[in-house]
């Protein structure tokens, strides 16, 4: 079997203000946790694609899904790990794991989840898809799942950036 692709993770202790009225976490908090792992590995990984943000580049997310396998509550420590599950020239695809940290050291896999962003540029009433960022796209990299790896519309660093028009 082969190994899992590597991930970014982002740690999270659940709160009770993250909990329903039975206690387990509420299901809008693993869309929120997606959107933090993503924002904290720009932060880490790609800081430069903060300042084309602060420009005219647009991460719109388009889909976004999560499957609930078990349940997690109030002062559970969570590991959300992102990967990457498809990269095209004007589109990512992640997929999330969202794991219990046991105190003892093991594992549980309480949830899946999936994001799929666009870039665009252009003022808000006149954007259009824009290629990902180089440098976000050699980020983003080594974190590439072994399924998308083999897939045809997986990119190579150098089409990446050999100046085709957006697809």
């Amino acid at each position: 079997m082969p190994a899992a692709a590597p991930y970014y993770e982002y740690r999270h202790l659940v709160g009770f203000e993250e909990t329903n009225l039975v206690g387990n976490v509420y299901y809008v908090n693993y869309l929120r946790w997606q959107g933090r792992c993503r924002e904290l590995f720009l932060r880490e990984r790609a800081p430069d694609v903060l300042a084309e943000i602060q420009r005219d580049l647009k991460l719109f997310t388009i889909k976004v899904d999560c499957e609930f396998l078990a349940e997690a509550t109030a002062f559970d420590e969570l590991s959300v790990r992102m990967r990457l599950a498809e990269l095209t020239q004007t589109q990512i695809a992640f997929a999330f794991d969202y794991v219990r940290l046991e105190p003892g050291g093991g594992e549980t896999l309480v949830a899946r989840g999936s994001q799929h962003v666009a870039c665009m540029r252009g003022p808000n009433t006149q954007t259009r898809p824009a290629r990902v960022p180089a440098s976000l796209h050699r980020a983003l990299l080594p974190y590439l799942t072994p399924q998308a790896a083999a897939g045809p519309r997986a990119l190579s660093p150098r089409s990446a950036t050999n100046g085709a028009s957006p697809g």
